[in-house]
């Protein structure tokens, strides 16, 4: 079971997607949930279905006290790195929430400081607080939307299915097809050690 928040209410919990993907954006999220929130399948969204995270979305969207999402686009992240463009992407998504919050919870163990208001870096904390893992759901159905938008611009890359992480079927593309415009140039896109079946 989840706990409903760390030191008082209107804490906002915030979390990314996309980190290790090799296209498209890093996108985060940013959640104050209501004092009395519960949900019994609320989780880190890693654990819950594709069903179950767009239905909890809906409810997120609907019952937060406020939310935010934010993407970092590829280039931002090749001139700043991966850490650098998560971090961003946190800061942007609760520049957007409609309520300041008392404290900032971060899954994870890397923040900067936004604005003078305290935060808290916690280890799985996806799996840990309500706050965090309805972030970490908004920012995952968001992500996984565009990148089924943009696969049908580039279908070979399978990117609804793959959402572009390094897959082997996105690494043969990859070899195949070359970049696009919305892949991650500092990152590895094809390993050497990597065995292809072409």
């Amino acid at each position: 079971m989840l706990q409903p928040y760390f030191e008082t209410p209107d804490e906002a919990g915030t979390d990314e997607a996309g980190r290790g993907c090799l296209a498209g954006p890093v996108t985060a999220a940013a959640v104050i949930l209501p004092p009395d929130y519960s949900n019994a399948i609320l989780n880190d969204s890693k654990q819950l279905t594709h069903s179950q995270r767009d239905k909890l979305a809906i409810e997120i969207r609907r019952e937060a006290i406020c939310y935010a999402v934010a993407d970092i686009d590829p280039e931002t992240i090749d001139q700043v790195n991966i850490l650098k463009a998560s971090i961003m992407g946190m800061h942007k998504a609760l520049d957007k929430l409609e309520q300041i919050p008392s404290l900032i919870l971060v899954d994870g163990n890397k923040f900067y400081s936004y604005k003078k208001i305290r935060h808290h870096c916690m280890i799985k904390g996806d799996g840990r607080f309500m706050s965090i893992a309805a972030a970490s759901i908004l920012a995952k159905t968001h992500r996984d939307s565009y990148m089924a938008k943009l696969h049908e611009e580039y279908p070979v890359y399978n990117w609804h299915r793959n959402k572009g992480y390094p897959t082997k079927e996105h690494r043969k593309a990859i070899a195949l097809y070359g970049p696009t415009k919305y892949h991650r140039k500092s990152f590895r896109l094809l390993p050497e050690q990597l065995k292809l079946n072409l």
